[in-house]
C-alpha cells in the first residue's frame, strides 16, 4: 500500500504531452484522452497538462484510475503522448 501511495504522488507531478493528434486503433478512454488534450492545444493552449488535471476533467472514479494510467502509458509506447516529470519552470 505504501508503495503505491508514492508511486501516485510522482504521477500527479508528471506532464503529458500531446505528440500526434491519431487515435487509429485505441480504445474509448484513449480517445477521450487525445481528445481532450487536442481540444485544449487548438483553442490556443498548450499541448500539455498534467495527470491529475485530467482525471479531474474526465471525472474519472477509482475504478477507472488504473485503467486511465494504463491508457496513458499505452499511448506512450505508440509515441502519441508523452510522459514528462513536472518541473517548476516547464509548465
Amino acid at each position: 500500500m505504501r508503495k503505491r501511495k508514492s508511486n501516485e504522488q510522482t504521477l500527479v507531478h508528471t506532464i503529458v504531452v500531446l505528440m500526434r493528434n491519431t487515435t487509429w486503433r485505441c480504445g474509448k478512454l484513449e480517445k477521450s484522452i487525445v481528445k481532450h488534450l487536442h481540444n485544449r492545444h487548438k483553442n490556443f493552449g498548450k499541448p500539455c497538462m498534467s495527470i491529475r488535471d485530467i482525471m479531474q476533467n474526465l471525472n474519472l472514479t477509482d475504478k477507472k484510475k488504473d485503467e486511465f494510467m494504463d491508457a496513458i502509458k499505452r499511448l506512450e509506447k505508440r509515441n502519441i503522448v508523452k510522459i514528462m516529470p513536472y518541473k517548476q519552470g516547464s509548465f
